[in-house]
């Protein structure tokens, strides 16, 4: 029994979940689709080429929440994870979860998209710990447009881990952790068995040199169709 970490966007996903989500809530006119569309398009590219500011993207993406009562976020969640992520999750990353679940290992997903997005679709993967980005949520149980604590993004993932960790058996000391991108670096260095999946072009470069293995699930990752996509 051992340490199961999982990124999950371009790894146990095809796609992002973030800016799935975006181009979401412009199809069903949630948002403005110039404004909303060409910021989330711009933010996507700066995640792929690792100069993200996350905070700035944080304020962005949770300002919508913030702005739209709880049963109204709450349908369009469903049917966002229905339409856009069920045809995402590959019989190739069941396969991948289920093999760790055989060996009796503890499954966590570790993600930079806001939980409120994500919950869900860790719940259809059958993943019972989720560590991402925490939206604040106020004292009458709506979205403030904040983000709560540290964002489980580059080196935050590491921060968030190790707190989830804390007085629990499991140990980064025997660990594994499955990521597409050169973001996760920090993470990837901290566990005892790094694995890139459908790695973005500078992890593939890093993995090589390196000798991690690398797994295709699903799509392969396009750095260059992702860059058309968000043009």
């Amino acid at each position: 029994m051992a340490l199961a970490l999982f990124d999950l966007d371009h790894t146990l996903l095809d796609g992002d979940s973030d800016f799935l989500w975006g181009e979401f809530l412009c199809e069903i006119g949630a948002v403005d689709r110039a404004s909303f569309g060409t910021a989330n398009a711009r933010f996507y590219r700066e995640y792929l080429e690792g100069r993200l500011d996350i905070h700035e993207f944080l304020a962005f993406g949770l300002a919508v929440l913030a702005r739209h009562e709880a049963a109204t976020l709450s349908a369009w969640r469903d049917a966002f994870v229905a339409e856009r992520i069920a045809p995402r999750l590959s019989d190739a990353a069941h396969r991948l979860l289920d093999r760790h679940r055989a060996a009796a290992d503890t499954l966590v997903i570790v993600t930079a998209s806001n939980r409120f997005v994500t919950e869900p679709i860790a719940a259809a993967l059958g993943v019972a710990h989720l560590i991402a980005t925490e939206p604040e949520v106020d004292a009458a149980g709506r979205f403030t447009g904040r983000v709560a604590g540290t964002p489980s993004f580059r080196a935050g993932k590491v921060t968030r881990v190790e707190a989830w960790l804390a007085g629990r058996a499991e140990s980064l000391a025997d660990s594994a952790f499955y990521s597409d991108s050169h973001n996760d670096l920090p993470l990837l260095e901290r566990v005892a068995r790094p694995t890139a999946v459908n790695p973005d072009p500078v992890l593939a470069r890093i993995a090589a040199e390196r000798g991690w293995p690398v797994l295709t699930i699903g799509t392969p990752f396009a750095l260059a169709a992702a860059r058309r996509a968000g043009a």
